[in-house]
């Protein structure tokens, strides 16, 4: 039989183990998303942008000259919009695993700082 204190130390042990299961999970799904939505912008520049010259002398940004060059912009722009998504997607996610880990409510380390000065 096990005394209170290895009782402890095994408990704390299985939660670290969990908890990097958990996040290590976290990871690979977001990965997963990050493939797909690559392969659904591949697609779609497929589909969008024309037909045309496909070689370019000089410099790529060239290529934004050209009058069929809107699919070229719109993907930009998909991009841009769903790596925003994301990114903010992840400060969320992170803000609520601290808040959670803390066990309260309590306002995050800027917000501190933004009330002290």
């Amino acid at each position: 039989m096990y005394d209170t204190a290895r009782r402890v130390a095994l408990v704390k042990q299985r939660v670290r183990e969990n908890t990097r299961r958990r996040q290590r999970r976290g990871i690979y799904v977001l990965s997963a998303m990050c493939m797909l939505l690559f392969a659904a912008l591949i697609q779609t520049a497929g589909a969008v942008i024309g037909q045309g010259q496909t070689a370019v002398w000089g410099v790529f940004g060239a290529m934004l000259l050209r009058e069929d060059a809107g699919g070229y912009v719109l993907v930009a722009v998909a991009s841009f919009a769903a790596a925003a998504v994301i990114t903010a997607l992840c400060f969320r996610l992170r803000n609520r695993e601290n808040q959670k880990k803390d066990g309260t409510d309590k306002p995050n380390r800027h917000e501190q700082e933004e009330k002290s000065q």
